[in-house]
């Protein structure tokens, strides 16, 4: 993965955020929590993932799908498109 330092560090402490909520979680379970409150955690985590998800997603296209398109292997780019395609309606499912 080709991302700078900065990026690097942000998305390792936001999943740091989410490993210790999916502990929390674990502890809920564990403590049989009211279904309501594991269920609002779990949303909440859900959207953590999705916030690392967009970060990661702009990094890809920045680096990694700008230089296939850039490089003028129209090969390369075909595949680019391809990947994308299949990331993007992946988490349409």
């Amino acid at each position: 993965m080709d991302i700078n330092d900065a990026k690097r560090a942000d998305i390792t402490n936001r999943l740091k955020r989410i490993e210790g909520q999916v502990r929390g979680l674990q502890r809920m379970v564990d403590d049989d929590r009211y279904c309501g409150d594991i269920l609002n955690q779990i949303a909440s985590v859900q959207q953590a993932l999705r916030s690392v998800g967009k970060v990661v997603t702009r990094n890809h296209l920045e680096t990694c799908v700008t230089d296939a398109l850039r490089s003028g292997d129209r090969e390369a780019a075909e595949e680019t498109y391809d990947e994308v395609m299949d990331l993007l309606f992946e988490q349409i499912k």
